[in-house]
């Protein structure tokens, strides 16, 4: 088949729907398949075309290469949700016209960045044949009404409900990320039989437990012996920052323990004054690694940090849990027992759970953790076990090619 992923980022892109598009046309290419991506000229919230218009990706074990279509670029950035939009706009208008005027897809998947790109996906099949899917990373309008950007009842909200309503219903088939999600869809009355439920993942095998001991990232970090805490990610309007920065008020005299945040995200910004203004020295903010350090990267961390706001959950599946699970590593999520992150970790006994606003709670985690390193060790090496067969990408990339396959 020749299969087409539509989203606005893709390798070399750091983002996570970039990494999780490279891995699918990666695995779909080793099956055979031709696998094209559309994407955009631009990193994922700068301005400004850095990225080659065409490309060809050898996959190793492939006959033939990912091809990378990258049209328009972002003329904004993040500059505010008026700049985002006019760039979402150039960049549907500029994507569409690629993806029908390329040769014809077999399969057109569209993501949801941005939100209602899988619309392209329904006009090629319209105009010119084959299927239609949905990767539903995140669920529009239901992320802005939740942040407070939309209200609920409002003329555009409800304009755009009905059509992710139509995505849902026409696309041959729509993968979602966990079971909340797919549960935020069903209860909107949406048909189940073209509702798939397919995990994010990690690369088992791009990331690998390391030991704390001659790590150079945690090194370079100045981590030294203590306890570490890491936040590894973007840092979203749909987050929750106040109970881990009630957290960090709380063991700010610890010097054996230690924060460290790592990528960027609106948030970053406030967790960065907030650093400052408190003069936390056991606190520090830094940039996204290179995905060959990713390892190192996470295996700085004795312990990651997982937060969603409450009422979030289904409309976001963080993925950076499994990224943490490959790298043995337990975690703490602040959210609902309902999201799908804490259900992974319940089932898997990998991590703990925190209620958004409990920062005491979240402190006493924290201590627990660092006073029982055996314990912590064990969560761990139970994540990585409970990854592989389940939420590694060997596993869920097949998964995705054999739903591919049946349409």
């Amino acid at each position: 088949m020749h299969i087409v992923l539509l989203n606005q980022a893709f390798h070399p892109d750091v983002v996570a729907t970039a990494q999780m598009a490279k891995d699918l046309a990666d695995h779909l290419a080793r099956r055979g398949h031709r696998v094209s991506a559309v994407a955009s000229r631009s990193i994922y919230g700068s301005a400004g075309a850095t990225l080659p218009a065409r490309e060809e990706i050898p996959v190793q074990g492939a006959t033939h290469p990912i091809v990378v279509h990258r049209v328009g670029f972002s003329l904004f950035g993040k500059k505010g949700t008026l700049a985002r939009l006019l760039d979402f706009a150039f960049f549907y208008l500029m994507a569409a016209w690629r993806v029908l005027t390329m040769p014809r897809a077999d399969v057109v998947v569209g993501f949801s960045t941005p939100p209602f790109i899988a619309l392209v996906a329904l006009a090629a099949r319209t105009l010119r044949g084959g299927k239609a899917v949905y990767w539903a990373m995140d669920l529009y309008p239901d992320v802005p009404v939740a942040s407070g950007m939309l209200k609920e009842r409002s003329i555009v909200t409800r304009a755009l409900e009905r059509l992710h309503r139509l995505i849902v219903r026409r696309c041959d088939a729509t993968v979602v990320l966990g079971r909340c999600m797919e549960g935020r869809l069903l209860d909107k009355g949406l048909p189940r039989d073209r509702i798939t439920f397919i995990p994010v993942w990690s690369d088992e095998t791009g990331v690998r437990p390391l030991p704390r001991e001659g790590n150079a990232v945690r090194d370079a970090w100045g981590l030294a012996s203590a306890f570490t805490l890491m936040y590894s990610g973007n840092f979203g309007l749909g987050h929750d920052a106040e109970t881990i920065k009630g957290a960090m008020l709380a063991l700010q005299s610890r010097d054996d323990v230690k924060f460290v945040f790592v990528g960027g995200g609106k948030r970053r910004a406030e967790i960065e004054a907030f650093i400052k203004e408190h003069g936390l020295r056991n606190a520090s903010y830094r940039d996204y690694v290179p995905r060959e350090q990713l390892s190192q990267s996470l295996g700085a961390g004795d312990a990651h940090l997982i937060s969603l706001r409450e009422g979030m959950e289904g409309l976001i599946v963080p993925s950076k849990l499994f990224g943490i699970m490959a790298a043995a590593r337990p975690a703490i999520f602040i959210g609902h027992p309902n999201s799908e992150i804490a259900r992974v970790l319940a089932e898997s006994g990998s991590g703990l759970l925190v209620r958004e606003g409990d920062a005491k709670g979240l402190a006493a985690a924290i201590e627990q953790l660092a006073a029982d390193p055996a314990g912590t060790k064990a969560m761990g090496e139970r994540a990585r076990q409970t990854l592989l067969g389940r939420y590694d990408a060997s596993s869920a990339c097949r998964a995705w090619a054999e739903l591919l396959e049946r349409l």
